[in-house]
């Protein structure tokens, strides 16, 4: 058997920066354990696979528009996680830039989080952004912070919330989060939670940084779906709805984040760095 394989460079306009992921577009589901052995070979921070659906026409948006539909599911290489802003990233720019350049909007069918919208929007310095629609998760004070997370961490958080499996540790500075070394070994205790670390931004309006080591990710180079929670954490605090956020792992990455009512729109730029197939 023969598939398709992109390896694209997400939340950057730069090769060899941003979050790698691998896109294997599919044309019908195959077993779990496949998809599984091949995210594990790709061994990258996640790998997604799409299947199309019949496209279906779209309230609200112009006639000249055109949507297309696929299922999506995306795998790190120990397992299937529920939502990769990433990897879903790098999959519109597989469909919209190589394979249906003639479109503009394409729509992901999930398991676990709903549907999710993308759409192309103008070249901007570092390249084409796209623009992803994700429900918003709305983070709450951690009422029992584990002695595990705090030890890991070594600096103490100004406070600790959670939300979607992930602890959220909140510091003062950028500086904190840049010279984080955590122990990844206590993190991979705390599955199935993940950790992110953040804080006000010194030229961004914060700054991230994200670690999944029980999930063989012991730091994400650029994470779309935590923004999901640190958007309405951030427009609270800072008193604005539209965001420029940058996550200060070594290969670096930005996004540009908008809360609007219950969803978050995520922006990024994404670049191709590998076309090939796999065969077995």
């Amino acid at each position: 058997m023969r598939i398709p394989r992109y390896q694209v460079d997400a939340f950057t306009g730069q090769p060899f920066a941003g979050n790698p992921a691998a896109v294997c577009p599919l044309n019908r589901w195959l077993d779990d354990q496949i998809l599984s052995k091949v995210a594990a070979e790709n061994n990258l921070p996640a790998t997604a696979f799409f299947v199309p659906q019949p496209s279906v026409p779209q309230p609200g948006h112009q006639i000249d528009q055109q949507f297309d539909q696929y299922d999506i599911r995306w795998f790190t290489p120990q397992s299937e996680i529920k939502l990769c802003g990433h990897a879903t990233l790098a999959s519109a720019y597989v469909v919209l830039k190589l394979l249906h350049p003639e479109l503009k909007v394409i729509c992901f069918q999930t398991r676990l989080s709903g549907e999710l919208t993308v759409v192309r929007e103008g070249e901007v310095g570092q390249g084409e952004l796209f623009s992803m629609n994700f429900p918003a998760i709305i983070p709450r004070p951690c009422l029992s912070i584990p002695d595990r997370l705090l030890r890991a961490l070594g600096p103490l958080p100004s406070e600790v919330l959670e939300a979607n499996e992930t602890y959220i540790a909140v510091y003062g500075s950028e500086s904190a989060v840049r010279n984080c070394h955590p122990d990844f070994a206590k993190l991979r205790d705390l599955h199935p939670y993940a950790v992110a670390i953040t804080a006000p931004g010194d030229k961004a309006d914060f700054v991230s940084r994200y670690f999944a080591p029980s999930y063989g990710v012991p730091e994400d180079p650029v994470t779309g779906s935590v923004h999901c929670a640190l958007t309405p954490y951030w427009t609270n605090r800072l008193g604005k709805t539209h965001l420029h956020a940058q996550q200060l792992s070594n290969r670096g990455g930005e996004l540009w984040c908008e809360l609007s009512g219950d969803r978050v729109t995520i922006k990024g730029a994404a670049v191709l760095t590998l076309e090939g197939s796999l065969e077995f």
